[in-house]
């Protein structure tokens, strides 16, 4: 973390903020162009300073999180994951069409208990179909199994990092202090304006390339109206030839 400190006094490490400013700017223009793309950023904060500010942020956004125990083979196991997520929706369809009301109810507080377990740890990925795009992490040290985890696929990192961390497995650093809850809210609401940004352009421009695919459908609709008129005159004028040639042969 070197590069990123300013100074050091009393044994404390203080951030160069200018370098912080410029991180950001950058994390949130590649934010803003994932998001843009249609691609899900999985926000991960475990710590209880940040848990609150990263399920406000990234539900303003419809983005998934994890704010609780991090799930050992999230990435890695994906399709694992997928299929608790799965019991967890067959739990609440049984649930609704009266097929759990026949259980006991020893039996249904099991399953109550099972749903709610899931949903503590899982509910908030539920919209996950697939692996996402980038992860948004708030202490790397604390989250180290999800960086590696994203590291060993391919997954970029954008990670809040303190003095304290190493930021080589990083791919977009913002060096800051992580245990400090507003200076995690001031960098996550910045990315996060940026992914709604981003979200608003792509919106735009799915409505524009829609009405430029009705233009062209209208376009082609004058154009095969044209066309049949035009074989209309074309089939007159030559039923009019007709017609004179034989009143010539009948006159002869």
């Amino acid at each position: 973390m070197a590069p990123y400190i300013f100074m050091e006094r009393n044994g404390i490490h203080i951030i160069d903020l200018h370098k912080t400013v410029a991180k950001v700017d950058e994390a949130a223009e590649a934010l803003k162009q994932i998001a843009k793309s249609g691609k899900k950023i999985l926000f991960v904060a475990t710590k209880k300073q940040a848990k609150q500010v990263v399920a406000e942020k990234a539900l303003s956004v419809n983005m998934p999180y994890v704010i609780e125990r991090w799930p050992g083979g999230m990435l890695t196991n994906f399709p694992t994951i997928r299929k608790a997520v799965k019991k967890m929706a067959t739990i609440d369809k049984l649930t609704n069409d009266g097929t759990y009301s026949n259980l006991s109810k020893r039996e249904i507080l099991q399953i109550s208990r099972q749903r709610a377990k899931l949903d503590k740890t899982l509910g908030s990925i539920a919209d996950l179909t697939r692996l996402p795009s980038a992860l948004f992490i708030v202490d790397v040290m604390k989250e180290n199994i999800a960086v590696r985890e994203a590291n060993r696929l391919g997954i970029p990192v954008f990670a809040i990092v303190d003095t304290n961390s190493d930021p080589s497995d990083i791919d977009f650093v913002i060096p800051a202090n992580d245990d400090a809850t507003k200076s995690v809210e001031i960098i996550i609401d910045a990315c996060c304006a940026a992914i709604q940004e981003g979200l608003e352009e792509r919106k735009a421009e799915k409505v524009d390339m829609e009405a430029a695919g009705e233009t062209a459908a209208a376009k082609g609709k004058k154009r095969t109206a044209k066309a049949r008129l035009d074989k209309s005159d074309e089939e007159a004028i030559n039923a009019a030839k007709a017609a004179a040639f034989l009143k010539e042969d009948e006159e002869a």
